[in-house]
């Protein structure tokens, strides 16, 4: 384990939920009992996307089954590393009827604004160009032919402003759901299991030995305790109409999350957030441009 996320997890023990991560004793098992009132911020994700999310139909490739103290524990912390991390490099697939979109490029945790190169495939060239997005704005540069790598310095003009849309835009959701995948704070990992988390089966993943786990589901995470912990409805989409399905992580050992798979509303298959997938290149704002968060 790497003094990141030894860091982490230190962390971790300090908000009272570090034994999630010690293997316990052959013979051993304890029950956990719920020690917070509040509802984990991780459901907070299912929460904010609920707006987009449409339940996964796949099967689960060994699941689902309830998570042990270690997974819960990598779980509650998977977010909290990326944040750790300052930011992360990262690829995005968007299918739709029209062609698959992918956005290639990086989003800073910390600064909460992402940036990077969107291309289209089996579809015009309408939508490709350069891209950078907080969670209120996107800032659009249409290019005929968009490099496969965004340049690391934003060029000074060209560049279009607009709302980032809430509903009917694949893209802008899958935008804005790798943007809740960073958090300032470990999640609950006592709360994740009572809210429908689950590990579905295991995977290796660009040479990484990977657990797949679901995140709490929309439903479960805006009932009961979800509603008095003040993360749900900070998103601003709580309680909004939609069916919605359990995010699915694949996250290592170490906690690292390296691919997240989600349902969105106006895509007929599923969104995949690939992580690591070049290397980290730090936003910087587009020049002269205040990012609206």
């Amino acid at each position: 384990m790497n003094k990141r996320n030894g860091l982490a997890i230190r962390r971790v023990r300090s908000l009272k939920i570090g034994h999630v991560f010690s293997r316990r004793a052959a013979g051993q098992r304890r029950r956990l009992r719920p020690r917070w009132v509040v509802a984990a911020a991780i459901g907070g994700v299912a929460v904010a996307v609920a707006t987009f999310l449409v339940v996964d139909s796949d099967s689960a490739p060994a699941g689902p089954r309830e998570l042990t103290s270690d997974q819960a524990g990598r779980l509650a912390v998977t977010r909290f590393l990326n944040f750790q991390a300052g930011g992360r490099a990262m690829t995005i697939n968007v299918p739709g009827t029209a062609g698959e979109l992918t956005f290639t490029g990086s989003i800073d945790y910390r600064g909460k604004i992402g940036y990077g190169v969107v291309r289209g495939t089996g579809r015009d060239t309408s939508s490709d160009g350069l891209i950078q997005w907080t969670a209120a704005n996107v800032l659009v540069h249409p290019m005929v032919n968009a490099p496969a790598k965004a340049p690391a310095r934003p060029p000074g003009s060209g560049w279009y402003s607009r709302p980032l849309q809430k509903h009917g835009s694949s893209l802008d959701s899958s935008l804005a759901i790798a943007l809740k995948l960073g958090s300032d704070r470990p999640d609950n990992a006592e709360l994740l299991p009572q809210n429908g988390a689950a590990w579905v089966g295991r995977d290796r993943l660009d040479g990484h030995q990977v657990d797949i786990m679901t995140g709490p589901s929309a439903e479960r995470a805006t009932s009961g305790t979800a509603g008095t912990s003040g993360t749900a409805g900070a998103s601003g989409t709580a309680g909004a109409s939609g069916t919605a399905g359990a995010v699915r992580y694949w996250i290592g050992s170490d906690g690292t999350m390296y691919r997240v798979r989600v349902g969105v509303a106006s895509a007929s298959r599923p969104v995949v957030i690939d992580f690591d997938t070049q290397k980290y290149v730090p936003v910087r704002p587009v020049p002269g441009v205040t990012p609206a968060r």
